[in-house]
């Protein structure tokens, strides 16, 4: 009998557990995949989320992995660009975009190194219920392990949250599609994103003087751009003055890859001996490239709800709760402001007049991408008391 199962040894995964053995739980970590192996990702770590590896100690060892902190950040809308670098939080100063190929091994090592058994290559067939609680899983080799919870850190579509029938709301379904690639010779010294109107076109410098160039479609799109992928995500690019030559004189290093599988919701987070943490319990369009950061930091909440559970310090269903609504208060403003971002739809006048406002003054886009990426809420930033210091200045 575990204290814990893990289903799911990414960036939502592997921290619970490690965070959980680190505090003397047993935990058996679970995942499918094989390490290392890449998976579909914006790969981009915001300062908040590198403060987290500060904090647990793996810092160090992902920037060793040599790819470069991104210390501009620059949001072009055509008409004005918003330019600046994202203030530091908590002793850390730059955003990272590492692969993840590099990045789940380190956090998978990291688990295992806490004391977390670490099973991969080993895929969960059943989760086992009794009388309504969740007691265990039995993976696909016919193995049955039991624990006090089992944690579903498995992605958006979720074995554990299928399975405890977990509901969605604040649900709207996908409103783009996006395919990336990895060019050598096109990096700069941080990150671009070009708001094109029908398309957005990123640019993330990574491992290995790469940098992942991703488009970004509205999902009525999708069946005309992925029946071209490579005339299409082409013609994006050379809509960017100076892009498509950079990319032209580079080298693609990969094939594109994509999808258009990108709901946005919330989940029902906890119940009788289940937690979801993660893209199984929070999913959305990846616009604003928060999904590491945001597993970084539910994984963190919900070890210590567990914590308090597993001890006794508090009952187990009051801890997740609290949770839960930890969670919904961080991230329900920031899934609100991803779902308006994605629709790929014209601003509003008062919202282009606020952010060409910004872009205007080097230290409000300082304070803008802080609340973009997480240092402070979004929802305070776009209060309308704030908004009314940003335009009267």
């Amino acid at each position: 009998m575990y204290d814990a199962i893990v289903v799911g040894a990414r960036t939502a995964g592997s921290p619970t557990a490690m965070l959980l053995a680190r505090q003397g739980h047993s935990v058996l970590l679970l995942d499918k995949a094989t390490f290392p192996s890449d998976t579909l990702s914006t790969h981009l770590m915001h300062v908040p989320a590198m403060a987290a590896l500060k904090r647990w100690g793996l810092h160090d060892a992902v920037v060793a992995t040599g790819a470069p902190p991104h210390t501009t950040f620059t949001m072009d809308f055509g008409p004005f660009a918003i330019v600046g670098q994202p203030p530091p939080f908590e002793g850390a100063t730059s955003p990272y975009c590492v692969r993840r190929t590099a990045l789940d091994e380190i956090l998978v090592g990291a688990a295992r190194d806490a004391g977390a058994e670490v099973r991969t290559g080993t895929g969960v067939a059943e989760v086992l219920i009794e009388d309504g609680t969740v007691t265990g899983v039995r993976t696909r080799d016919g193995a049955v392990a039991r624990a006090r919870i089992v944690i579903g850190a498995d992605g958006l579509h979720s074995t554990v949250a299928k399975a405890v029938g977990a509901k969605a709301y604040a649900d709207t379904p996908a409103l783009t599609a996006g395919y990336y690639a990895y060019y050598t010779g096109v990096s700069r010294d941080g990150a671009e994103i070009y708001n094109l109107g029908d398309r957005t076109v990123v640019v993330f410098p990574t491992n290995d003087g790469t940098a992942v160039v991703f488009v970004a479609c509205p999902i009525a799109d999708f069946p005309d751009f992925r029946a071209d992928v490579e005339g299409n995500y082409a013609a994006a690019i050379a809509r960017v003055p100076g892009l498509a030559e950079r990319v032209a004189n580079g080298a693609r290093t990969e094939r594109i890859r994509g999808t258009a599988d990108v709901p946005n919701f919330l989940r029902e987070a906890y119940g009788d001996g289940w937690a979801l943490v993660g893209d199984a319990g929070y999913h959305k369009d990846p616009c604003m490239a928060a999904g590491i950061m945001d597993a970084f930091l539910s994984a963190e909440w919900l070890a210590a709800a567990v914590h308090a559970g597993l001890t006794g310090e508090r009952p187990m269903a009051d801890a997740l709760a609290e949770y839960q609504t930890v969670r919904d208060e961080r991230f329900l403003p920031y899934l609100q402001m991803t779902v308006g971002l994605a629709s790929m739809e014209p601003p509003p006048p008062e919202q282009a007049a606020l952010f060409a406002k910004i872009a205007s003054d080097p230290a409000e886009s300082t304070r803008f991408f802080g609340a973009l990426q997480g240092s402070t809420p979004i929802g305070e930033y776009l209060s309308p008391e704030n908004v009314g210091r940003i335009m009267s200045a």
